[in-house]
């Protein structure tokens, strides 16, 4: 009986859904996204800009030595050393004084690699027979990408959950840390909120000068008179003190003049116009980015910041306990979706500064502005099949795109289930590498490798599925019509 539950499971469930469902979900949304939040190229071409719309992706195709486009499909990019991906097309809308004409026509401006058996792929909904007609195993799970006649895998990448606070002490308990990885569009900061072993609050982000104290940072976000920044924080008698003393060491009286100080601090020996420039645009771009970058967020990410001193004094006191960053709630895995989603944008940056370039320089020769003649597809084609084929990826992280293994069956599917850490092998990482109780039912406690790869590389338990996750403001919105508090 249990043995037909487990067929049923793997009936409806394949072992490689959580890479197609991301995938899927990059396809659909995340190059849409991408493309909608970078909006548009203004070149240094007076009364021109280009504005991006809609993108669109085709099945796999090839172009021919005769410059012909036809379908391809996997078994034969096996054969002739090709890349099986599928052309993209971008609509341009042009910007002349202030005039919007879209441009009759979409632009190919590069491909894409296409997950096999993913919705994009030609493999995906076929028929047995079919699958066989077309040089095809039907067991064959799909999931990986052929770059160059290669198989290729993208490894799911285990990391620490973004914007959520984690207080930890460090140091033998002489430091306590309140830290956020905000995350936005890509912009990963780390910011924390630091209590020495006297008392002493400090921020730390990204750019930020050293020793930076936290009521500086407050007031310069908008909380200057002295009561409004108490009210700011719980009633327990330890908060409150902890910040009355920071309110003696800082020197700085309301917003201007904290932000003068910042300014100071953060650009040396400049005038006291690019001092000021300086300090907001620290405080609005790299601290605690996921809150907003807009000046209206300001007062928002000054609560945000008395939350997260608040949990560090409580760690300090005893009153709540130091966060564990090895329970697996505390993290996230990078799907490929999410992988192919960093990479992605990385590439159209790139094409972007590309178009731009290549606007500026066809302006200043003097010839008309046609948008085909000034997008280079390979641009975008190239960085994207380079990293994929040697696994060299963005922030210098390598061995992501890894040669599938073939051995038997058994290790295909286990190289597809992967799960790699981040962290050095190198070092011992004993708490990294020891088996957790919320391990349980996600992870294999078995299959790891020996030596000094051991627990670092890890593989998905069975019957646990990864759900590819949703933006938290759908969340919030949802909780928010619900009347759900939210603190």
């Amino acid at each position: 009986m249990k043995w037909d539950l487990v067929d049923e499971y793997f009936r409806d469930n394949k072992l490689v859904v959580q890479h197609l469902d991301s995938y899927n979900k990059f396809v659909d949304s995340g190059i849409q996204n991408i493309i909608d939040n970078i909006g548009s190229i203004d070149p240094n071409v007076e009364n021109y800009k280009l504005k991006f719309s809609r993108v669109r992706l085709d099945k796999p195709t090839i172009v021919e030595a005769d410059g012909s486009r036809r379908q391809i499909l996997p078994a034969e990019a096996r054969m002739r050393n090709l890349t099986y991906a599928a052309p993209l097309f971008l609509e341009f809308l042009q910007i002349v004084g202030g005039i919007e004409r879209r441009y009759p026509q979409e632009v190919f401006i590069g491909e894409l690699p296409v997950m096999l058996k993913s919705k994009l792929c030609h493999l995906d909904n076929m028929t047995e027979d079919e699958l066989i007609e077309a040089g095809e195993d039907p067991n064959d799970p799909g999931g990986y990408f052929v770059i160059n006649g290669s198989e290729r895998v993208l490894v799911s990448i285990e990391d620490l959950a973004p914007n959520r606070i984690m207080v930890s002490k460090e140091k033998d308990g002489a430091l306590v840390t309140s830290k956020v990885f905000s995350t936005r569009f890509g912009f990963r900061a780390r910011c924390v909120v630091e209590r020495s072993s006297n008392g002493e609050l400090s921020v730390v982000f990204p750019a930020a000068p050293k020793d930076l104290n936290l009521i500086t940072v407050l007031r310069a976000l908008g909380l200057h008179p002295n009561q409004n920044i108490l009210d700011s924080f719980s009633d327990e008698l330890e908060v409150q003190n902890d910040i009355l003393l920071n309110m003696e060491i800082d020197q700085t009286i309301g917003t201007a003049n904290a932000m003068e100080a910042i300014g100071k601090k953060a650009a040396v020996g400049q005038a006291k116009v690019y001092q000021l420039k300086r300090a907001e645009i620290l405080l609005d771009n790299y601290l605690l980015p996921h809150i907003g970058v807009d000046l209206s967020m300001r007062l928002n990410k000054a609560y945000y910041l008395c939350k997260m001193t608040e949990k560090a004094i409580d760690v300090t006191y005893g009153e709540a306990t130091s966060d564990d960053k090895d329970h697996y709630a505390n993290k996230r895995i990078k799907l490929a979706g999410n992988l192919m989603e960093e990479l992605f944008r990385y590439a159209f940056q790139f094409l972007i500064k590309d178009i731009a370039y290549q606007v500026e320089r066809a302006s200043s020769r003097g010839r008309k502005l046609v948008i085909q003649t000034l997008v280079r597809p390979d641009a975008l084609t190239e960085r994207i099949r380079y990293s994929m084929a040697t696994g060299n990826w963005i922030a210098g992280q390598t061995g992501v795109s890894q040669l599938l293994d073939r051995t038997n069956y058994l290790s295909t599917i286990s190289h597809l289930r992967r799960i790699i850490s981040p962290l050095s092998r190198r070092h011992p990482h004993f708490k990294a590498r020891d088996l957790h109780g919320t391990h349980w039912g996600k992870l294999c406690p078995n299959e790891s490798p020996e030596g000094p790869s051991c627990a670092l590389v890890k593989n998905m338990a069975l019957l646990c599925d990864i759900s590819t996750g949703d933006s938290e403001g759908n969340v919030e919105n949802i909780l928010k019509k619900m009347n759900v508090k939210i603190e």
